[in-house]
Order: C-alpha cells, then sequence, then structure tokens
C-alpha cells in the first residue's frame, strides 16, 4: 500500500466522484478507477459502491477513509513544522553554560534573542566548563560555552569573547598598590581557587606550573561573586576574568593585571559531525554579531 494510493481514495471519497477526483487530481479516469480497485484488491474488501452517478463509500471505504484522512492531516502537520522550523519559527536548544560566563553574559543575550526568536526554546544546563565540553562531546547537549583552548579534533568552535585575567587582593594587601604583578611573584600566597570541574582550574593551574611551583589552595568556589567576597574578608587572593573583576563592587578588593597575560577566550562548542538545527545555528550566528564587553 502506498501513501499515494490513499491520498487519491481520499479525493475519492470527500467528492464521492471518481470522475470529480479524477479531474481535481489531474490524472485520468480509468487510472485512478485502476489505482483504486489495486487498494481494494490489496486489502480484499470493497472500499466503493460505484453507481452511473456517484461512488458511495462502504462501511470498510469509511474506515480506510478515516484513517487517510488522519495520516494526510499528519504529513501537513509535519511538513508545516519543518517549515517552520526552517523559518525558525520554532524549535529547541539544549545548551550548556558555566555559572561563572552565564551570571556575566547571558542574561542579557538569552532575553535579546528570546524577543527576536520567542518560539525558541532553550534549556540551560549549568555545569563547569569541563563538564560542559563533556557534555557536548557525548551528545547530551547541542552546543556548551567554554574557554579555550580545548581539542580541535572533537568540536567545531565558535569564538566570541576575548579578554585576560585580572589579579585580586585586598585593599590592604602588599601588591595593592602595584599597576602589574608577575605570576613568579605569587608562589607564597594562598588562593581562592577553581573547582576541577571548571576549564579555568587546569588552565591557570598549569600557568603556575609554567612559573615553577604549585598553588597553595585555600578554599575551592564555583561561583565569582563568593570568590570575590572571600578575597574582600582577606582570606587570599584569587584570579578572575576581567570583566567580573569589573563587575566587583567592593571597596575592599583591587584588581591588577598579571604577566604574562593569562588570556580568557569563549567560545561557543559543538561536536563535530553532530546535526545542529536552524534554531542552534541562528543561536551561534547571533552571539558572534554582539559587541559582547
Amino acid at each position: 500500500m502506498e501513501f499515494r494510493q490513499l491520498q487519491y481514495f481520499l479525493e475519492v471519497g470527500k467528492r464521492q466522484s471518481i470522475s470529480r477526483a479524477a479531474e481535481a487530481l489531474h490524472v485520468s479516469q480509468p487510472a485512478l478507477s485502476k489505482m483504486i480497485k489495486n487498494l481494494e484488491t490489496e486489502l480484499g474488501m470493497t472500499l466503493l459502491l460505484r453507481t452511473n452517478k456517484a461512488s458511495e463509500l462502504t462501511d470498510a471505504g469509511m474506515v480506510v477513509f478515516e484513517y487517510a484522512k488522519k495520516m494526510n492531516e499528519q504529513i501537513e502537520d509535519m511538513m508545516t513544522i519543518l517549515h517552520d522550523l526552517t523559518d525558525l519559527k520554532r524549535g529547541e536548544i539544549h545548551f550548556g553554560l558555566p555559572p561563572i560566563i552565564g551570571s556575566l553574559f547571558f542574561p542579557n543575550v538569552l532575553a535579546t534573542f528570546h524577543q527576536a526568536y520567542p518560539n525558541i526554546k532553550i534549556t540551560i544546563t549549568e555545569h563547569g566548563g569541563a563538564k560542559v565540553v563533556r557534555s557536548v562531546a557525548d551528545g547530551e547537549l547541542d552546543l556548551g560555552v567554554t574557554v579555550l583552548p580545548i581539542d580541535e579534533s572533537q568540536f567545531e568552535i565558535f569564538p566570541f569573547f576575548k579578554e585576560n585575567m585580572q589579579l585580586i587582593v585586598h585593599r590592604d594587601h602588599a601588591f595593592a598598590a602595584r599597576q602589574t604583578v608577575d605570576l613568579s611573584e605569587l608562589e607564597n600566597e594562598e588562593f581562592i581557587f577553581y573547582h576541577e570541574d571548571f576549564a579555568l582550574h587546569d588552565m591557570i593551574w598549569q600557568r603556575f606550573l609554567d612559573a615553577g611551583y604549585e598553588p597553595n589552595i585555600l578554599f575551592k568556589s564555583s561561583q565569582w561573586d563568593l570568590m570575590s567576597e572571600m578575597v574582600a574578608a582577606n582570606l587570599g587572593i584569587a584570579i578572575l576574568p576581567e570583566s567580573i573583576c569589573k563587575k566587583v563592587k567592593n571597596q575592599a578588593i583591587q584588581a591588577i593585571d598579571l604577566t604574562p597575560e593569562i588570556p580568557w577566550n569563549l567560545a561557543i562548542i559543538k561536536k563535530k559531525d553532530k546535526y545542529l538545527s536552524h534554531a542552534g545555528q541562528r543561536f551561534i550566528h547571533f552571539i558572534q554579531s554582539l559587541d559582547i564587553t
């Protein structure tokens, strides 16, 4: 049984006439009669009572007619949804976002995107950057935000923001009056640091190793506001992105540039060879087009 047979039978049932249905379908009447006859033979039932004036549906014909009608409606709905997806009238994105990055940029980004595309649903999963990368690699998330660099053999990378990390210290700290501090000078300091699930943990840790030492970690946190408050309480020092340092309003804290520079380069990532919806593609382009400063 072919769907086209059911479509043609549906037209005959609507018009109760093979001749009128053939005219509407732009096929010959003998060809349409043969197609209906083949359908009856395949089902082993009479579907139409043929007279000179009309073609009435039998009980079996009514059953086939109703199912053909439902199937045709489903196909039409599918085509509408596919068209809507292409036109971005609807869609869904599963998006991984580290809390530190999310609180800094994405409330405004998501609000602006929602205004432009109100029927696209974005499901946000908050993980540290390292776990976001794993979740995208495992196919659990369509897209994720992380700090570069990462393994480019597994992912397509779409950069959208770059700046440097800064050191924050208490205003009474010996470095508070300095414009810059070299990483080699921080060997004896106590740090408020990132949890291992965060991409910044490994990245900055490696910078300490390059400077010739392992950092003395006093506390670990996943929240930049808590990290800054602990520095304000003079419990230690921390290294945070410049944008976050600017957002900290506590007068007890001083931000200082670092040498050598530690870049904070952000990108959206997707797994290579994984299908990405039109909504996901537009979301990437939307973010890259913004002036996030």
